[in-house]
């Protein structure tokens, strides 16, 4: 079903626009790993989640939006071209519950989100919708104080950021963590944590309970609202992806700045959650993050649901 074909000058102008605005999240770091350069903060949006800045880049109108003239995305992962005329076009749209479609021109090339990778993805789909309902359906817990980072470094012959040395030494990082309880809920930050540090954590936790476990306080789990988006496309729009891992940008911050690194080289001040000072520091960064995730949360929960019924709600484009 297409709800809408945009004539190319219109796309491509917002597809512009959507590029500029990632070049001001991340275009200088972006040219500096492109030169080779690592920075251990933002490498884990690329790194850790997978995906490719070219991949962020290319902007993508969402499931039902049609572009005209874009033969750029002749064999793109997910799209599929449209090659109906005119009225046969305004016919088969109309049998699928959609209006007829204006000005469309089988001349024109016309790619849009193919309804057989929204078919192949549904699984996926569903799992991310039930996910997300879950986690909402939860308070925010505020205690853990972002100690996932220096468990995964307790006890340890080495560290994950090996190009950044340990604010308070081998020693003084063990201290802090056995100083305080882990309360971590979210499973994919528990599996880097060291042996020593597992049997430390309130709970155990595993894949198979993550459903049941994740809850809107939890820094990662917010986080990863940008990796559950970008699963989703080309089927959500770019605008609602790239507000996604704004929102990662600014988790991932507060994340490292209270980890056990010393940041400072690279312009982070550290939150000293061993202090009751940067503990109380770090909830009331965490809490407004939490706050702010729950709009986020509800949108990317509206457009699972909107794709499992094969439509896009208008307020999540």
């Amino acid at each position: 079903m297409i709800s809408e074909v945009l004539p190319e000058p219109q796309w491509r102008a917002r597809a512009a626009i959507h590029r500029a605005r990632l070049d001001e999240l991340v275009g200088p770091y972006l040219e500096r790993r492109a030169a080779g350069s690592a920075h251990p903060v933002i490498d884990f949006l690329f790194t850790y989640y997978g995906h490719k800045p070219a991949q962020l880049r290319r902007w993508h109108p969402g499931f039902g939006i049609a572009l005209a003239g874009a033969d750029d995305y002749d064999g793109a992962r997910g799209y599929h071209r449209v090659g109906l005329s005119g009225r046969d076009a305004d016919r088969d749209n109309e049998s699928r519950g959609g209006p007829a479609l204006p000005g469309f021109d089988s001349r024109m090339t016309v790619f849009t989100a193919d309804p057989a990778f929204l078919a192949r993805r549904r699984d996926t789909i569903e799992f991310i919708a039930d996910l997300l309902r879950a986690t909402a359906s939860r308070p925010a817990q505020l205690s853990c104080f972002g100690l996932h980072e220096w468990a995964m470094v307790y006890r340890a012959d080495e560290v994950r950021h090996q190009q950044v040395p340990l604010r308070l030494g081998r020693t003084g990082t063990d201290s802090v963590v056995e100083s305080m309880s882990l309360r971590c809920t979210h499973y994919d930050a528990f599996r880097f944590f060291t042996p020593d540090a597992v049997g430390r954590n309130i709970e155990p936790l595993t894949r198979a309970d993550q459903v049941s476990r994740e809850q809107p306080g939890c820094l990662h789990a917010n986080m990863d609202l940008y990796k559950w988006g970008f699963k989703l496309a080309p089927l959500i729009a770019s605008d609602v992806l790239l507000d996604f891992f704004e929102f990662a940008c600014a988790a991932r911050e507060l994340d490292m700045r209270a980890s056990p690194y010393d940041l400072s080289e690279y312009g982070y001040e550290p939150v000293p959650i061993e202090t009751p000072a940067g503990r109380a520091e770090y909830v009331r960064a965490q809490s407004a993050l939490s706050e702010r995730s729950v709009q986020l949360r509800q949108v990317l929960l509206e457009l699972c649901d909107g794709l499992l019924a094969g439509r896009i709600p208008e307020s999540a484009r």
